[in-house]
């Protein structure tokens, strides 16, 4: 017996081609990272779903992943009117916005880009560690590190776009 897909899963493999678009682009800004989860369309689970995001995030080159990473806003300064970048930064609590944004102003002169973390689950104590950690790492390190976090980030953005509305994942 074949199951269906759950209602927001089958609502996302039946949306329009400009409509799917603009929707993996909320999850992700690389247009390349988008065109090819939308190819894999229809999708018989969210597993798969995920696992083809897996599959495209592995496979940005530099320019896709610089893509990506220019769409997300620092550490402790979620983007105004976001609701996916305030929920997903509110593990931050205000008495260390300003010590993440001066470690991320440093991160980015060293590295060219924002200090991108999966900040669901994560305290700002947590994050601020990590940024300390990674700031000194070598650039071919730090990307590793960057695809890893941002695959972590998109399958969270995923469950959230394929889930029943009336269910709202962490």
């Amino acid at each position: 017996m074949t199951s269906r897909p759950s209602p927001g899963l089958a609502r996302f493999n039946s949306a329009g081609a400009a409509e799917a678009a603009a929707l993996l682009r909320e999850v992700c800004a690389s247009r390349s990272w988008g065109a090819e989860v939308a190819a894999g369309r229809p999708y018989g689970s969210v597993e798969t779903l995920l696992a083809a995001s897996d599959a495209a995030t592995s496979g940005l080159t530099a320019d896709d992943l610089a893509a990506a990473m220019a769409a997300h806003p620092p550490i402790g300064r979620p983007k105004p009117g976001d609701p996916a970048s305030a929920r997903e930064q509110s593990g931050v609590q205000d008495s260390l916005r300003a010590r993440l944004l001066e470690l991320n102003l440093a991160y980015q002169e060293r590295h060219g880009h924002v200090f991108l973390i999966c900040a669901t689950g994560r305290t700002g104590d947590e994050m601020l560690a990590a940024l300390g950690e990674r700031i000194g790492n070598d650039p071919a390190t730090e990307r590793g590190i960057v695809r890893t976090e941002l695959g972590k980030i998109n399958r969270i953005r995923l469950t959230r776009l394929v889930a029943p509305a009336e269910e709202d994942p962490a």
